[in-house]
Protein backbone atom coordinates (compact mmCIF):
# COMPACT_ATOMS: atom_id res chain seq x y z
CA UNK A 1 0.00 0.00 0.00
CA UNK A 2 1.44 3.42 -0.97
CA UNK A 3 3.22 4.77 1.85
CA UNK A 4 1.19 8.36 2.43
CA UNK A 5 4.22 10.93 3.65
CA UNK A 6 2.39 14.30 3.45
CA UNK A 7 -1.07 15.66 4.78
CA UNK A 8 -4.00 16.85 2.18
CA UNK A 9 -3.48 20.54 1.93
CA UNK A 10 -7.14 20.75 2.27
CA UNK A 11 -7.62 18.65 5.32
CA UNK A 12 -9.09 20.31 8.38
CA UNK A 13 -6.29 21.63 10.92
CA UNK A 14 -6.93 19.27 13.78
CA UNK A 15 -9.27 16.62 14.72
CA UNK A 16 -12.14 18.09 16.77
CA UNK A 17 -12.51 17.24 20.38
CA UNK A 18 -15.54 14.96 19.96
CA UNK A 19 -17.72 14.46 22.56
CA UNK A 20 -18.40 10.96 25.15
CA UNK A 21 -21.42 9.27 23.87
CA UNK A 22 -22.61 7.70 26.93
CA UNK A 23 -23.24 3.65 26.14
CA UNK A 24 -19.88 3.63 23.55
CA UNK A 25 -17.16 2.40 24.79
CA UNK A 26 -13.65 2.55 21.73
CA UNK A 27 -10.43 0.72 21.81
CA UNK A 28 -7.48 0.23 18.83
CA UNK A 29 -4.59 -1.88 18.80
CA UNK A 30 -2.05 -3.04 16.21
CA UNK A 31 -2.51 -6.16 15.14
CA UNK A 32 -0.07 -6.75 11.81
CA UNK A 33 -2.84 -6.94 9.20
CA UNK A 34 -0.60 -5.91 6.71
CA UNK A 35 2.24 -3.64 7.96
CA UNK A 36 3.90 -4.33 11.53
CA UNK A 37 3.48 -1.37 14.41
CA UNK A 38 0.68 0.26 13.06
CA UNK A 39 -2.73 0.92 14.57
CA UNK A 40 -5.00 -1.43 12.27
CA UNK A 41 -8.19 -2.59 14.42
CA UNK A 42 -10.52 -0.53 16.19
CA UNK A 43 -13.56 -1.97 18.67
CA UNK A 44 -16.81 0.01 19.64
CA UNK A 45 -19.24 -1.36 22.00
CA UNK A 46 -22.74 -0.08 22.41
CA UNK A 47 -24.69 -0.84 25.48
CA UNK A 48 -28.00 -3.07 25.68
CA UNK A 49 -30.79 -1.25 24.27
CA UNK A 50 -28.50 0.44 21.28
CA UNK A 51 -30.58 0.21 18.04
CA UNK A 52 -28.15 -0.10 14.55
CA UNK A 53 -28.85 1.18 11.42
CA UNK A 54 -26.68 0.96 8.08
CA UNK A 55 -26.76 1.78 4.35
CA UNK A 56 -23.82 -0.19 1.91
CA UNK A 57 -22.48 -0.45 -1.19
CA UNK A 58 -24.29 -1.82 -4.54
CA UNK A 59 -21.43 -3.09 -5.85
CA UNK A 60 -21.60 -6.90 -7.47
CA UNK A 61 -18.23 -8.01 -5.93
CA UNK A 62 -19.10 -6.59 -2.34
CA UNK A 63 -16.97 -8.14 0.53
CA UNK A 64 -17.56 -10.88 3.16
CA UNK A 65 -18.17 -8.16 5.77
CA UNK A 66 -20.42 -6.28 3.82
CA UNK A 67 -22.83 -9.34 3.35
CA UNK A 68 -22.59 -10.36 6.88
CA UNK A 69 -23.46 -6.79 7.70
CA UNK A 70 -26.64 -6.73 5.26
CA UNK A 71 -27.54 -9.73 6.50
CA UNK A 72 -27.35 -8.56 10.37
CA UNK A 73 -28.85 -5.18 10.22
CA UNK A 74 -32.62 -5.86 9.82
CA UNK A 75 -32.78 -7.82 12.95
CA UNK A 76 -33.37 -5.70 16.74
CA UNK A 77 -32.72 -7.48 20.36
CA UNK A 78 -32.05 -5.20 23.38
CA UNK A 79 -27.91 -7.10 23.84
CA UNK A 80 -25.62 -4.98 23.62
CA UNK A 81 -23.81 -4.44 19.99
CA UNK A 82 -20.32 -4.47 18.59
CA UNK A 83 -18.33 -3.13 15.59
CA UNK A 84 -15.06 -4.24 14.69
CA UNK A 85 -13.10 -2.50 12.05
CA UNK A 86 -9.68 -3.77 10.32
CA UNK A 87 -7.25 -1.64 7.89
CA UNK A 88 -4.88 -3.44 5.08
CA UNK A 89 -7.04 -5.93 4.00
CA UNK A 90 -10.33 -5.44 2.12
CA UNK A 91 -11.39 -9.02 2.29
CA UNK A 92 -12.97 -8.61 -0.73
CA UNK A 93 -12.83 -11.29 -3.55
CA UNK A 94 -11.22 -13.93 -1.47
CA UNK A 95 -13.71 -16.38 -1.81
CA UNK A 96 -14.57 -18.92 0.99
CA UNK A 97 -11.56 -17.25 3.03
CA UNK A 98 -13.57 -14.75 3.43
CA UNK A 99 -16.68 -15.38 5.01
CA UNK A 100 -14.76 -18.02 7.46
CA UNK A 101 -12.45 -15.15 8.01
CA UNK A 102 -15.17 -12.89 9.06
CA UNK A 103 -17.07 -15.57 10.60
CA UNK A 104 -13.66 -15.77 12.32
CA UNK A 105 -13.62 -12.40 14.19
CA UNK A 106 -16.83 -11.90 14.66
CA UNK A 107 -17.51 -14.91 16.90
CA UNK A 108 -14.14 -14.51 19.03
CA UNK A 109 -15.53 -10.94 19.40
CA UNK A 110 -19.37 -12.30 20.11
CA UNK A 111 -18.11 -15.10 22.85
CA UNK A 112 -15.27 -12.51 24.47
CA UNK A 113 -17.74 -9.86 25.18
CA UNK A 114 -20.68 -12.28 26.12
CA UNK A 115 -22.92 -10.67 22.68
CA UNK A 116 -25.39 -12.94 20.18
CA UNK A 117 -22.84 -13.23 16.90
CA UNK A 118 -25.47 -11.56 15.15
CA UNK A 119 -25.13 -8.00 17.42
CA UNK A 120 -21.27 -8.16 16.16
CA UNK A 121 -20.60 -5.92 12.32
CA UNK A 122 -17.55 -6.48 11.48
CA UNK A 123 -15.76 -4.15 8.34
CA UNK A 124 -12.71 -4.33 6.36
CA UNK A 125 -10.47 -2.33 4.44
CA UNK A 126 -7.70 -2.09 2.24
CA UNK A 127 -5.73 -4.70 -0.60
CA UNK A 128 -8.92 -6.74 -2.32
CA UNK A 129 -8.31 -10.35 -3.46
CA UNK A 130 -5.69 -10.95 -0.62
CA UNK A 131 -6.89 -13.67 2.16
CA UNK A 132 -7.42 -12.04 5.12
CA UNK A 133 -5.10 -12.82 7.94
CA UNK A 134 -7.61 -13.41 10.66
CA UNK A 135 -5.84 -14.79 13.53
CA UNK A 136 -3.99 -11.60 13.76
CA UNK A 137 -7.47 -9.76 14.66
CA UNK A 138 -8.79 -12.18 17.05
CA UNK A 139 -5.48 -12.81 18.93
CA UNK A 140 -5.91 -9.13 19.99
CA UNK A 141 -9.78 -9.64 20.95
CA UNK A 142 -8.83 -9.77 24.57
CA UNK A 143 -6.94 -6.83 24.37
CA UNK A 144 -9.27 -4.96 22.67
CA UNK A 145 -11.89 -5.64 25.08
CA UNK A 146 -9.74 -4.88 27.97
CA UNK A 147 -8.82 -1.46 26.39
CA UNK A 148 -12.56 -0.19 25.90
CA UNK A 149 -12.69 3.17 27.07
CA UNK A 150 -15.36 6.20 26.47
CA UNK A 151 -13.01 8.87 25.40
CA UNK A 152 -11.19 6.51 22.93
CA UNK A 153 -12.53 7.75 19.34
CA UNK A 154 -9.93 9.50 18.16
CA UNK A 155 -7.93 6.59 18.32
CA UNK A 156 -10.30 4.44 16.55
CA UNK A 157 -10.58 6.48 13.56
CA UNK A 158 -7.01 6.80 13.08
CA UNK A 159 -7.13 2.86 12.67
CA UNK A 160 -9.32 2.80 10.14
CA UNK A 161 -7.31 4.62 7.63
CA UNK A 162 -5.26 3.51 4.84
CA UNK A 163 -4.11 5.82 2.01
CA UNK A 164 -5.87 8.82 4.08
CA UNK A 165 -3.66 11.69 5.36
CA UNK A 166 -5.84 12.36 8.33
CA UNK A 167 -8.64 11.00 10.27
CA UNK A 168 -12.24 12.17 9.94
CA UNK A 169 -14.40 13.12 12.95
CA UNK A 170 -17.42 15.56 13.46
CA UNK A 171 -19.97 16.00 16.19
CA UNK A 172 -23.24 17.57 17.08
CA UNK A 173 -25.22 18.69 20.33
CA UNK A 174 -28.85 19.12 19.30
CA UNK A 175 -31.16 20.57 22.62
CA UNK A 176 -34.45 19.01 22.64
CA UNK A 177 -37.55 19.42 24.42
CA UNK A 178 -36.99 15.69 26.21
CA UNK A 179 -33.24 17.30 26.91
CA UNK A 180 -29.50 17.50 24.64
CA UNK A 181 -28.58 14.61 22.60
CA UNK A 182 -25.27 14.09 21.35
CA UNK A 183 -23.39 13.17 17.70
CA UNK A 184 -20.67 11.67 17.27
CA UNK A 185 -19.02 10.31 14.13
CA UNK A 186 -15.58 9.07 11.96
CA UNK A 187 -14.97 8.39 8.40
CA UNK A 188 -12.27 6.90 6.43
CA UNK A 189 -11.98 7.16 2.87
CA UNK A 190 -9.63 8.89 0.28
CA UNK A 191 -10.12 6.58 -2.91
CA UNK A 192 -12.33 4.69 -4.83
CA UNK A 193 -14.31 6.98 -3.95
CA UNK A 194 -17.77 7.14 -6.17
CA UNK A 195 -21.76 7.23 -5.01
CA UNK A 196 -23.33 4.35 -5.14
CA UNK A 197 -23.59 4.27 -1.47
CA UNK A 198 -20.63 6.12 -1.38
CA UNK A 199 -17.11 4.83 -1.05
CA UNK A 200 -15.42 4.60 2.38
CA UNK A 201 -16.52 3.41 5.83
CA UNK A 202 -18.64 5.86 8.29
CA UNK A 203 -19.30 5.08 11.78
CA UNK A 204 -22.16 7.38 13.66
CA UNK A 205 -23.01 7.35 17.44
CA UNK A 206 -25.78 9.64 19.04
CA UNK A 207 -27.05 9.03 22.79
CA UNK A 208 -30.62 9.61 21.84
CA UNK A 209 -33.11 6.74 22.24
CA UNK A 210 -34.24 6.22 18.64
CA UNK A 211 -36.23 2.98 17.08
CA UNK A 212 -34.36 0.92 14.44
CA UNK A 213 -36.81 1.50 11.86
CA UNK A 214 -36.77 5.37 12.46
CA UNK A 215 -32.48 5.22 12.43
CA UNK A 216 -33.02 3.38 9.55
CA UNK A 217 -35.15 5.72 7.99
CA UNK A 218 -33.10 8.60 8.79
CA UNK A 219 -29.49 7.42 7.67
CA UNK A 220 -30.97 6.43 4.50
CA UNK A 221 -32.69 9.59 3.64
CA UNK A 222 -29.25 11.47 4.97
CA UNK A 223 -26.75 9.26 3.33
CA UNK A 224 -28.76 10.23 -0.64
CA UNK A 225 -27.81 13.57 0.29
CA UNK A 226 -24.62 13.51 1.46
CA UNK A 227 -21.63 10.55 0.78
CA UNK A 228 -24.29 9.92 -2.15
CA UNK A 229 -23.14 13.02 -3.28
CA UNK A 230 -19.49 12.58 -3.40
CA UNK A 231 -17.24 11.51 -5.89
CA UNK A 232 -12.83 11.66 -6.08
CA UNK A 233 -12.22 9.31 -9.26
CA UNK A 234 -15.62 7.55 -10.15
CA UNK A 235 -14.82 4.18 -8.59
CA UNK A 236 -17.10 2.35 -6.15
CA UNK A 237 -15.55 0.55 -3.44
CA UNK A 238 -16.24 -3.69 -2.55
CA UNK A 239 -16.15 -1.88 1.43
CA UNK A 240 -18.63 0.75 1.53
CA UNK A 241 -19.94 0.72 4.81
CA UNK A 242 -21.97 3.12 7.12
CA UNK A 243 -22.85 2.36 10.51
CA UNK A 244 -25.19 3.95 13.16
CA UNK A 245 -25.69 3.26 16.64
CA UNK A 246 -28.40 4.87 19.01
CA UNK A 247 -27.71 3.86 22.80
CA UNK A 248 -30.61 5.57 24.50
CA UNK A 249 -27.90 6.50 27.07
CA UNK A 250 -29.54 10.22 27.16
CA UNK A 251 -33.46 9.30 28.10
CA UNK A 252 -33.76 11.43 25.26
CA UNK A 253 -36.85 9.73 22.99
CA UNK A 254 -36.09 10.75 18.89
CA UNK A 255 -37.79 9.61 15.54
CA UNK A 256 -37.79 10.30 12.35
CA UNK A 257 -39.88 13.44 12.41
CA UNK A 258 -37.72 15.47 14.68
CA UNK A 259 -36.32 17.60 12.25
CA UNK A 260 -33.81 19.39 14.65
CA UNK A 261 -32.07 15.91 15.40
CA UNK A 262 -32.44 15.54 11.71
CA UNK A 263 -30.90 18.81 11.33
CA UNK A 264 -28.33 17.78 13.29
CA UNK A 265 -27.41 14.43 11.66
CA UNK A 266 -27.42 16.07 8.18
CA UNK A 267 -24.52 18.48 9.46
CA UNK A 268 -22.34 15.76 10.70
CA UNK A 269 -22.60 13.15 7.98
CA UNK A 270 -22.20 16.07 5.42
CA UNK A 271 -18.96 17.29 7.46
CA UNK A 272 -17.22 13.68 6.67
CA UNK A 273 -18.55 13.64 3.13
CA UNK A 274 -16.45 16.59 2.78
CA UNK A 275 -13.98 15.99 4.79
CA UNK A 276 -13.48 12.33 2.63
CA UNK A 277 -13.18 14.60 -0.59
CA UNK A 278 -10.53 16.56 1.13
CA UNK A 279 -8.14 13.54 1.19
CA UNK A 280 -8.99 13.08 -1.85
CA UNK A 281 -5.50 11.04 -3.34
CA UNK A 282 -3.52 13.63 -4.48
CA UNK A 283 -6.74 16.32 -4.07
CA UNK A 284 -5.26 20.01 -4.08
CA UNK A 285 -8.85 21.43 -4.91
CA UNK A 286 -12.86 20.98 -3.33
CA UNK A 287 -14.92 21.45 -5.81
CA UNK A 288 -18.98 21.72 -5.85
CA UNK A 289 -20.72 21.53 -8.71
CA UNK A 290 -24.22 23.05 -8.47
CA UNK A 291 -26.24 22.15 -11.77
CA UNK A 292 -29.89 23.86 -12.16
CA UNK A 293 -32.51 24.42 -14.54
CA UNK A 294 -32.72 20.72 -15.41
CA UNK A 295 -35.65 18.72 -16.68
CA UNK A 296 -35.86 16.56 -13.65
CA UNK A 297 -33.42 16.41 -10.04
CA UNK A 298 -32.49 12.85 -11.44
CA UNK A 299 -31.09 14.63 -14.97
CA UNK A 300 -29.52 17.42 -12.90
CA UNK A 301 -27.64 14.39 -10.91
CA UNK A 302 -26.76 12.89 -14.34
CA UNK A 303 -25.30 16.22 -15.35
CA UNK A 304 -23.50 16.79 -11.94
CA UNK A 305 -21.73 13.47 -11.78
CA UNK A 306 -20.86 13.77 -15.56
CA UNK A 307 -18.70 16.92 -14.99
CA UNK A 308 -17.67 15.82 -11.57
CA UNK A 309 -16.27 12.34 -13.21
CA UNK A 310 -14.54 13.37 -16.40
CA UNK A 311 -11.13 13.64 -15.95
CA UNK A 312 -10.54 16.41 -18.38
CA UNK A 313 -12.52 18.45 -16.27
CA UNK A 314 -10.37 17.24 -12.96
CA UNK A 315 -6.99 17.80 -14.38
CA UNK A 316 -8.31 21.48 -15.75
CA UNK A 317 -9.08 22.43 -12.30
CA UNK A 318 -5.70 20.57 -11.12
CA UNK A 319 -4.13 22.63 -13.69
CA UNK A 320 -6.03 25.99 -12.43
CA UNK A 321 -6.85 25.86 -16.56
CA UNK A 322 -10.40 27.77 -17.02
CA UNK A 323 -11.08 25.50 -19.61
CA UNK A 324 -14.95 26.17 -19.47
CA UNK A 325 -15.22 24.10 -23.11
CA UNK A 326 -14.49 20.90 -20.70
CA UNK A 327 -17.76 21.45 -18.73
CA UNK A 328 -19.49 22.09 -22.09
CA UNK A 329 -18.09 18.48 -23.12
CA UNK A 330 -19.27 16.99 -19.70
CA UNK A 331 -23.07 17.88 -20.14
CA UNK A 332 -23.47 16.82 -23.55
CA UNK A 333 -22.15 13.54 -23.11
CA UNK A 334 -23.97 12.93 -19.71
CA UNK A 335 -26.94 10.83 -21.59
CA UNK A 336 -29.46 13.41 -19.44
CA UNK A 337 -31.44 16.48 -21.72
CA UNK A 338 -29.90 19.20 -22.54
CA UNK A 339 -29.37 22.23 -25.16
CA UNK A 340 -26.74 23.31 -26.36
CA UNK A 341 -27.86 27.30 -26.74
CA UNK A 342 -30.12 27.28 -23.26
CA UNK A 343 -26.89 26.27 -21.43
CA UNK A 344 -25.09 28.98 -18.76
CA UNK A 345 -21.80 28.15 -17.09
CA UNK A 346 -20.15 30.22 -14.02
CA UNK A 347 -17.10 29.59 -11.89
CA UNK A 348 -18.40 31.03 -8.39
CA UNK A 349 -20.09 34.21 -9.83
CA UNK A 350 -18.58 34.18 -12.78
CA UNK A 351 -20.75 34.51 -15.81
CA UNK A 352 -18.47 32.45 -18.35
CA UNK A 353 -20.41 31.12 -20.74
CA UNK A 354 -24.37 31.62 -22.36
CA UNK A 355 -26.72 31.17 -26.08
CA UNK A 356 -24.41 28.99 -26.98
CA UNK A 357 -20.88 31.16 -26.60
CA UNK A 358 -18.96 32.64 -24.70
CA UNK A 359 -20.26 35.35 -22.37
CA UNK A 360 -19.03 38.85 -23.60
CA UNK A 361 -18.37 40.23 -20.57
CA UNK A 362 -16.01 37.24 -19.26
CA UNK A 363 -12.11 37.97 -18.88
CA UNK A 364 -9.99 34.66 -18.77
CA UNK A 365 -7.69 36.33 -16.30
CA UNK A 366 -11.45 36.32 -13.89
CA UNK A 367 -11.88 33.12 -14.67
CA UNK A 368 -7.88 31.85 -13.97
CA UNK A 369 -8.35 33.67 -10.64
CA UNK A 370 -10.50 32.05 -9.72
CA UNK A 371 -9.35 28.66 -10.53
CA UNK A 372 -6.23 29.50 -8.45
CA UNK A 373 -8.36 29.19 -5.32
CA UNK A 374 -8.12 26.09 -3.34
CA UNK A 375 -11.89 25.82 -2.91
CA UNK A 376 -13.90 26.22 -6.47
CA UNK A 377 -17.58 26.52 -7.38
CA UNK A 378 -18.76 25.29 -10.76
CA UNK A 379 -22.44 26.75 -11.27
CA UNK A 380 -24.54 24.84 -14.98
CA UNK A 381 -27.84 25.56 -15.47
CA UNK A 382 -29.26 23.65 -18.12
CA UNK A 383 -32.08 26.14 -19.08
CA UNK A 384 -34.86 23.26 -19.62
CA UNK A 385 -36.63 22.96 -15.96
CA UNK A 386 -36.55 23.04 -12.23
CA UNK A 387 -34.39 20.00 -11.34
CA UNK A 388 -31.17 20.74 -9.59
CA UNK A 389 -28.55 18.60 -8.14
CA UNK A 390 -25.20 19.43 -5.95
CA UNK A 391 -22.18 17.31 -6.41
CA UNK A 392 -18.44 17.45 -4.49
CA UNK A 393 -15.52 16.32 -5.89
CA UNK A 394 -11.85 17.47 -6.23
CA UNK A 395 -8.97 17.58 -8.74
CA UNK A 396 -7.02 14.72 -10.25
CA UNK A 397 -3.37 15.36 -10.04
CA UNK A 398 0.09 12.97 -10.34
CA UNK A 399 -0.26 12.42 -6.37
CA UNK A 400 -3.73 10.57 -7.24
CA UNK A 401 -1.52 8.31 -10.06
CA UNK A 402 1.62 8.00 -7.87
CA UNK A 403 -0.46 6.47 -5.12
CA UNK A 404 -2.30 4.35 -6.68
CA UNK A 405 0.33 2.87 -8.74
CA UNK A 406 2.42 1.41 -6.40
CA UNK A 407 -1.12 0.85 -3.87
CA UNK A 408 0.28 -3.02 -3.16
CA UNK A 409 4.06 -2.30 -2.36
Amino acid sequence: MAKITSRSPLAPESFPDLPVIKGVRFSSVAAGVRYAGRTDVMLAHLAPGSTVAGVFTRSATRSAPVLDCQAKIGTHTDDGAAIIVNSGNSNAFTGRNGVDATRAVTSAVAQTMNLPEGRVFSSSTGVIGEPLPHGRITAKIAELVAGLDETGIGAAAQAIMTTDTFPKGAMASVDLPGGTVRIAGMAKGSGMIAPDMATMLVYLFTDAAIPAGDLQALVSGINDRTFNCITVDSDTSTSDTLLMGATGASGVAVTAQDTAFADALHGVMLDLAHQVVRDGEGATKFVTVNVTGAVTDADARTHALSIANSPLVKTALAGEDPNWGRIVMAVGKSGAAADRDALSIRFGDILVAENGWVSPEYKEDLGAAHMKQPEITLNVDIGLGNGAATIWTCDLTHGYIAINADYRS
